[in-house]
């Protein structure tokens, strides 16, 4: 009689030592952005943490002082007067900007609109411009001598809202963001309507259904995902404001002081008032701010979405 011996199961996979290369062949590709990513990212916010528990006296050097910083921090008016500001900036400046942006990607989309090409290109250009060219340039339109605001004075003999008065700076500070950023958004939004399937527009026309019944039915739920990636990016870019305050703050001295937001205090006091440790912790602070208003905001989308 003869005795069969049962089948030997073979492996599908990659032999150990090839799959071994392969991981090795993987870790080489993603190595340089790892040790990039440790370097400029992660290293600077270990810095920091560790700045925020010392503080360099003259008498003791470098005196390791616990969260007393961030107690500090927590009860200091400037730092909250500051943080106040850009949270009405936010809630003011970026539905105005997302919701222009928004109308925008609809008019290029509609495909009633003549030279969408001219037109695309014209609101996504003042994107292009720096920040700091951007509010140099609107820093001369806002002058009461030599600015548009001026002209326009003396054009019609009327007295206009001084931009960079105390009680308008953060409008035209609004006004400066909103006409940099508005382009960007319009991109996002105008590049996910282009992935709409045309079949859903033939359905909703056979149906009968009018233009703001396809926008509110179709359209505006199939970029859901791009308006909450695009409402992050300005809540994030909202809590960093500081170029157009530290360039605005040269004409305007008296509407804008030196914890005007948080991002130029902590500015002000690293490089003007020498607390790079006090510094340090207000930026921490603000950054986890900003991590949990991002995310939870994030979470709340895909809520929708799902």
């Amino acid at each position: 009689m003869t005795i069969t011996s049962p089948p030997v199961a073979v492996g599908r996979g990659a032999p150990p030592r090839r799959r071994s290369r392969r991981g090795l062949a993987g870790w080489g590709f993603t190595g340089p952005f790892l040790a990039v990513f440790a370097l400029v990212f992660l290293a600077p916010i270990a810095y920091s943490i560790y700045l925020s528990l010392f503080q360099n006296r003259l008498i003791g050097g470098n005196t390791f002082v616990g969260l007393d910083h961030y107690q500090e921090a927590f009860r200091d008016p400037k730092f909250w007067s500051g943080f106040g500001r850009v949270a009405l900036f936010l809630a003011v400046q970026v539905p105005v900007m997302l919701g222009i942006a928004l109308l925008a990607a609809l008019a290029l989309d509609s495909g009633r609109l003549y030279g969408k090409s001219f037109f695309r290109i014209t609101v996504f250009l003042p994107y292009a411009v720096p920040a700091v060219v951007a509010t140099l340039m609107w820093e001369f339109l806002y002058g009461s001598r030599f600015g548009l605001v001026g002209d326009i004075e003396r054009a019609f003999d009327v007295s206009l809202p001084d931009p960079l008065s105390p009680s308008y700076v953060l409008a035209g500070i609004g006004n400066i963001v909103t006409w940099e950023f508005v382009g960007y958004n319009m991109l996002i939004f105008y590049s996910a309507l282009r992935v709409v399937p045309h079949s859903l527009y033939e359905a909703a026309e056979i149906d009968g259904a009018g233009q703001w019944r396809v926008i509110t039915a179709i359209k505006l739920p199939a970029i859901r995902g791009a308006l909450v990636i695009a409402t992050i990016f300005s809540i994030i870019g909202s809590f960093q404001l500081f170029s157009e305050p530290a360039i605005l703050k040269t004409p305007a001295p008296n509407a804008i002081t030196t914890y005007y937001t948080p991002n130029y205090y902590t500015y002000t006091l690293s490089f003007s008032g020498q607390q790079q440790n006090y510094a340090a912790t207000v930026a921490i602070i603000m950054g986890v701010i900003t991590m949990i208003i991002a995310y939870a905001f994030q979470l709340r989308g895909m809520r929708r979405e799902a």
